[in-house]
């Protein structure tokens, strides 16, 4: 019964990652170091005794063993995986520059875009001070369309907090105009900034040769503002 039970987690790990609750991902992460085991009354536990996943990336060893069915080893693993996580972030906070101004920007992700044989979607986390708290990348591996589900961009803001985003794609060729379909796109995006309260800064089109700024074009007032559809996505037209 574990076995079928872990193999439809996995299953939609792989398939609906942000379906899953707190405790789901966290009873997944369990599944290699509790292998005969219902991990999902441990997470349920975990999640109780320290309140949240955040807290619980910072408990200690000792406490982290206080919990029913947590011994050294699974206290050790979790222990692991929270450090490599914090290790990870503090190698990509050193890696983010301040940016300033469209040419910052410009070339940030030029650099992030380089060589891609297909389109991508690049969300910024912009800090008070215009420091860069995060940038992540989402991708069908499609030559014309990228997508991005409403749930993964509200997930986006979550975690990193950010004062204000810039959203930014690539054209696979010249010219970087936007198409309708780019700015149905930004309207989208500007909707669900405004929904939770965070300025767009910008949208920028990345091509071989050329970058197009909404903002800098003023193209922001052009495309104004519609309702959210289920599911957010560019395709070149």
């Amino acid at each position: 019964m574990h076995e079928g039970h872990r193999k439809r987690m996995m299953e939609r790990l792989a398939e609906h990652e942000e379906s899953l609750q707190d405790h789901e991902l966290l009873e997944i992460l369990l599944f290699n170091a509790i292998p005969r085991k219902n991990t999902n009354e441990i997470a349920h536990a975990l999640l109780d005794r320290f309140g949240s996943l955040s807290a619980l990336s910072e408990a200690r060893m000792e406490s982290l063993e206080t919990v029913d069915g947590v011994g050294r080893c699974t206290a050790c693993y979790l222990r692991c995986v929270f450090a490599l996580m914090d290790r990870m972030k503090s190698e990509k906070e050193r890696e983010l520059p301040t940016a300033k101004n469209l040419s910052d920007f410009s070339e940030l992700l030029k650099k992030r875009l380089r060589g891609i044989d297909h389109e991508c979607i690049v969300l910024i986390a912009v800090g008070k001070n215009n420091e860069l708290l995060g940038v992540e990348s989402y991708s069908t591996h499609e030559k014309n369309r990228a997508q991005v589900a409403p749930q993964i961009i509200t997930r986006f803001f979550a975690e990193y907090d950010p004062k204000a985003v810039v959203i930014a794609h690539n054209h696979l060729c010249d010219p970087a105009t936007p198409s309708e379909s780019d700015d149905l796109f930004t309207r989208q995006i500007q909707a669900l900034c405004s929904f939770h309260g965070i300025p767009l800064y910008d949208h920028i089109v990345v091509s071989p040769n050329e970058v197009y700024s909404y903002h800098a074009c003023s193209r922001f007032d052009y495309v104004g503002t519609i309702p959210l559809e289920p599911l957010f996505c560019r395709k070149k037209v």
